[in-house]
């Protein structure tokens, strides 16, 4: 793994650290779990977790008064997430997830609700969190999910059905978007708090999926759940604005999250390149494979510096939507390419379980799905012209 190309944008001491450490744990802990992880499919690495918590990177992004790392700026959590996700794209992506439940709460939630239900995910022995949105009828139209709050004395009934969830039935605490009014759509949606355990809130098994196994994925089935008024974010029918806010900032991250692993992939295959030998020298030097290569530098550097600019307008307090969405959109595609460039440049050992290339293509084509398929970032991108 080679060092975070920075010397355009000079670190301070503390995010150099912090860097520093995503790289030594990527490489000294993810990297050498994570074929077992995939092959266990819908098993957490707990032990994984646990190690992380206990060197503070699953609250590394929280703000320090309720006990976190205190890096809340969205250039320092790409940098981290990129080291991160070049020693596995599901760990990684797992081993921040905290993070994606923090920021609604931080945007819609009152003092009381920030203390409360972000202080527990600091230190060693932090649970982790899910952020409930997605349902079998409602993807990319997320203002269409028809999951209710119906109003009873003291709080909430909550109805309906979500898909999809990472982290669900593994996590502790959850964030759950749900109708307050359902004729509405976008300005009726709120969003709740609950605890694993609440009444009326039960699991689906876990889905098996293509790639990212290390991060289980279950259905979560709602009936007559009740919350407490206390328990909801923001008011009511703010839940869809403060998701879309948030969107910009977990677009950003899962930005840098493609970019490693399509970093992994472009100095696995060249350094494999290096190596193997036909026609009597390096396939490096062969114009095929090293065109192959020279296209993957250039788009991982690309993804990056768009992913970094975009993480630089947010923390400038500037409007990001469009910027996020081209950074995903760049990406994702990228990472997508470069990990089929990985396989192809290994050719029949990159479609043997025995190199990680091919797992690392099927774990890539999630970030062209999640938190906005690439359709949808064209369709926002476009908008903004």
């Amino acid at each position: 793994m080679s060092d975070l190309p920075t010397e355009l944008v000079p670190l301070r001491p503390e995010q150099r650290d912090v860097v520093d450490l995503a790289r030594a744990f990527a490489r000294e802990e993810i990297r050498p779990r994570a074929r077992a992880v995939d092959e266990a499919d819908v098993e957490t690495p707990w032990d994984l977790w646990r190690k992380a918590a206990g060197v503070g990177i699953t609250g590394f992004m929280l703000p320090e008064e309720y006990g976190g790392g205190g890096f809340t700026d969205v250039f320092t959590q790409c940098l981290v997430q990129e080291e991160l996700c070049v020693g596995d794209l599901g760990i990684g992506n797992l081993l921040c997830s905290n993070g994606f439940f923090a920021d609604p709460v931080l945007e819609l939630g009152t003092k009381g609700q920030k203390q409360e239900w972000l202080t527990p995910l600091t230190g060693p022995d932090t649970p982790m969190t899910a952020l409930a949105t997605t349902e079998p009828g409602a993807g990319s139209d997320a203002a269409s999910i028809v999951t209710t709050a119906h109003r009873t004395a003291g709080g909430y009934r909550l109805r309906g059905q979500k898909a999809w969830i990472s982290n669900a039935g593994e996590a502790d605490s959850y964030v759950v978007f749900a109708k307050t009014d359902p004729t509405r759509r976008s300005r009726g949606v709120s969003a709740f708090l609950l605890r694993k355990g609440t009444e009326g809130m039960t699991f689906g098994e876990p889905m098996r999926k293509m790639g990212q196994r290390a991060i289980v994925c279950r259905q979560i089935f709602f009936e007559d759940a009740f919350v407490s008024e206390e328990h909801r974010l923001g008011a009511e029918g703010e839940g869809f604005v403060g998701l879309m806010r948030t969107f910009d900032i977990s677009r950003t991250v899962l930005g840098a999250a493609a970019t490693g692993v399509a970093r992994a992939a472009y100095e696995y295959a060249r350094d494999y390149a290096r190596e193997r030998r036909q026609f009597g020298k390096p396939i490096i030097e062969h114009q095929a494979v090293a065109f192959r290569l020279a296209d993957m530098r250039t788009r991982v550097e690309q993804a990056r510096l768009m992913t970094w600019r975009a993480a630089r307008r947010l923390d400038a307090g500037l409007e990001a939507t469009a910027e996020a969405a081209m950074a995903k959109l760049t990406a994702s595609e990228t990472a997508a390419y470069c990990t089929w460039a990985a396989v192809q440049t290994l050719g029949g050992w990159g479609y043997s379980r025995e190199f990680p290339v091919e797992q690392w293509m099927r774990d890539a084509k999630l970030e062209e799905i999640e938190e906005g398929t690439s359709d949808i970032m064209r369709l926002i991108i476009a908008r903004s012209l």
